[in-house]
């Protein structure tokens, strides 16, 4: 009896201390729960900056001036004196074709011209000889020597003669063109250069066949460009293009030379887009923008992939926090009142201003005392570090400027922060 009363003793002890353990929990997490969480920030000042608005594109480097040379006429290439790279004068020699048909579409159309004349001649002198018998008749009929029949088959043989004389003569004229155009094809089988530049681009070689560009897409043979005068074409989305203008300063990066920044200028824009992908989820709208290089000291090549930042705004002594530090904050639901019976119109204009202040806004975080108060602002323009604030500071202010889960989750009105910045630490939880 006196074991069995010992051992229920001894577990009542052991669930005793066990309860109280088990209370002492209960009460550590209850107390830990009330316990405000304390966010670790880093802060900057808000500071008077220079902002310059960038719109970044990609795209190509090219010439300004391109030409691609198409013959006009078909036939085998005899003769090519000229080599990619090469430099070329205007008026220098670069195609030849094979001129054996030209020369003989000349050859005929040049005797057809020659049959021709001598057929105008002949009508010229039947149409003369009708005149002469039609002046004399109408003498004769006049004086009463010739019959009123007998006129009218010489006025009718001198119609034809004349319509002979006339027709022969546009026969003239339609071998002339001809001939002219026999020509002409004969003398677009040599092709010179239309300006003064470099062989950017040579196609074909001596001996092959070209197709002309008189009824189709003809062959283009080489391209001569105008390499003193380079441009970056780059496609800029359309949700940029309407911040850039003419004149406007770039820098371009071009991969060829990744420790070096050419400067440009704005000079085009496109009026129509280029659509990629169009109905599709990929379409894609962008705008071609041309910018001329100015830097003339580095040999740049058609075709080099490139990344221009235009600047297209530049605003200066403005305060300005970092991108990251403006973020957005619906406001919180305000409590809802009945509205009394009297008083039905007053309730419901409340809820309309309600919901007009219910939008998304746009906030920063200040410190205050170990802890934040949310600021509302207006944005201007920014670049790739900082944004310009147009409304909702007043200068000196210390804003949150990470880290990014604080900025954009955890951190509300009254939140308590440490602040952790680069070089010194400020614990505050006042």
């Amino acid at each position: 009896m006196a074991n069995n009363k010992k051992k229920s003793k001894k577990r009542l002890f052991i669930f005793s201390g066990m309860g109280v353990v088990l209370v002492v929990l209960v009460l550590l997490v209850v107390l830990g729960s009330k316990r405000e969480q304390i966010i670790t920030i880093q802060t900057e000042k808000v500071a008077k900056r220079t902002i310059t608005q960038i719109v970044s594109a990609s795209g190509k480097i090219q010439p300004e001036v391109l030409v691609n040379i198409s013959p006009e006429v078909s036939g085998e290439i005899i003769e090519l004196p000229v080599y990619m790279g090469q430099h070329v004068k205007k008026g220098d020699l670069l195609i030849r074709i094979k001129p054996d048909t030209y020369m003989a579409a000349r050859d005929q159309s040049k005797a057809v011209l020659n049959s021709a004349i001598a057929n105008l001649e002949l009508a010229k002198a039947n149409f003369d000889k009708a005149t002469s018998d039609y002046k004399r008749s109408v003498d004769l009929h006049q004086k009463g020597l010739l019959s009123d029949a007998e006129l009218e088959a010489v006025k009718t043989a001198y119609d034809v003669a004349k319509a002979q004389y006339q027709s022969q003569q546009h026969q003239v004229e339609q071998s002339q063109a001809s001939l002219n155009q026999a020509e002409e094809n004969l003398r677009k089988t040599t092709i010179y250069a239309p300006m003064a530049g470099t062989i950017s681009q040579l196609n074909n070689k001596i001996g092959e066949r070209i197709v002309g560009t008189g009824l189709m897409a003809g062959t283009v043979v080489m391209s001569v460009a105008d390499l003193s005068k380079m441009e970056a074409r780059v496609d800029v989305d359309e949700n940029d293009v309407v911040l850039i203008t003419a004149g406007d300063t770039s820098r371009i990066a071009v991969d060829a030379y990744p420790d070096r920044k050419f400067m440009g200028v704005v000079y085009e824009i496109a009026n129509t887009a280029k659509v990629i992908g169009q109905g599709t989820q990929q379409e894609v709208t962008n705008f071609e923008v041309k910018i001329r290089v100015l830097d003339k000291d580095v040999a740049l090549r058609p075709g080099m992939s490139c990344t221009a930042d235009i600047e297209t705004n530049t605003h200066h002594d403005v305060w300005a926090v970092p991108i990251q530090s403006v973020t957005t904050r619906m406001p919180k639901e305000p409590e809802k009142k009945e509205a009394s019976p009297e008083q039905p119109a007053i309730a419901n204009k409340t809820t309309a201003k309600q919901k007009m202040e219910n939008k998304v806004r746009e906030v920063v975080f200040i410190v205050d005392n170990g802890k934040v108060k949310t600021a509302t602002v207006k944005r201007g323009i920014s670049d790739d570090q900082y944004v310009e604030i147009t409304e909702g500071l007043k200068g000196d202010e210390e804003v949150v400027s990470g880290s990014y889960k604080a900025i954009n989750r955890d951190l509300e009105e009254g939140s308590k922060v440490k602040v952790e910045n680069k070089g010194k630490q400020i614990t505050s939880t006042k």
